[in-house]
């Protein structure tokens, strides 16, 4: 049996256009990243991808990306499960800074670090940081030891990974279709571990905003194929636009 799991990263966000450090602040769409959103949906139901459910971040950005899409696939009845653990990764002390500005202040090669290395994160945030996750009801619940105040891609992976054996993974394993839309390196964390890819050389993935990636599964949940449903010269050009991001690119 062959089980269909598709990622998609939310479309373009306020901070994105702006070229900021995001991470867990809390950004809205901009009317690009709402026509981005319903365009991948439409690119869905045009595949004839059928889900049986869904799951995304806490993040307005990933939330909202994920009701345009599946509305304009018909879908909107679709159960939907929330979770921190989807998150994007957290840029410490980063959040917030314009990325070229940023770079222009500490070189470019220590800008990438901070960004693309798999596991030397940025500056941590202070605990005392009106911004730090503690202070946010939406995790109220949690316990403050785990919520982040900088977080590498490797320690995002560390965060992901128990969502996706405890929740996505059996819903696959059961036969469903599952939908995961949620943020860059969220998804880079999962498309790590799907894949195995290196760890020298997940730095060099970038996930386009509101492109589907789509997974097909065998019964032990290994990859027998993937691909970014559409144009795949778009995929590709939306994906270089990422990789641009801190020279000044409007993508994030």
């Amino acid at each position: 049996m062959t089980r269909k799991l598709v990622l998609l990263r939310h479309g373009q966000s306020q901070w994105n256009l702006e070229n900021r450090f995001t991470g867990w602040v809390d950004v809205d769409l901009t009317d690009q990243g709402r026509a981005e959103a319903t365009a991948a949906g439409e690119l869905m139901a045009a595949e004839g991808l059928a889900f049986d459910v869904a799951h995304t971040s806490v993040l307005m950005r990933a939330i909202r990306t994920l009701n345009l899409a599946i509305d304009a696939m018909g879908q909107m009845w679709l159960p939907v499960h929330k979770s921190w653990r989807l998150n994007e990764r957290h840029y410490g002390g980063l959040q917030g800074l314009d990325k070229a500005e940023t770079t222009a202040r500490h070189g470019e090669d220590q800008v990438k670090v901070w960004r693309r290395s798999y596991d030397i994160p940025p500056p941590p945030m202070a605990e005392d940081d009106a911004g730090h996750p503690r202070f946010d009801r939406r995790y109220a619940a949690l316990d403050a030891r785990v919520l982040p105040a900088t977080e590498s891609l490797a320690t995002t992976l560390e965060r992901v990974l128990p969502y996706w054996h405890d929740h996505i993974a059996p819903q696959l394993r059961a036969g469903a279709t599952v939908l995961v839309t949620a943020h860059g390196n969220s998804l880079r964390a999962l498309y790590k571990y799907l894949l195995d890819v290196p760890e020298d050389t997940i730095t060099e993935v970038n996930i386009p905003t509101g492109i589907p990636l789509q997974f097909e599964l065998g019964d032990d949940l290994s990859v027998t194929d993937y691909r970014y449903l559409g144009d795949p010269e778009a995929a590709q050009r939306a994906a270089e636009a990422v990789a641009a991001q801190a020279s000044g690119a409007p993508k994030s």
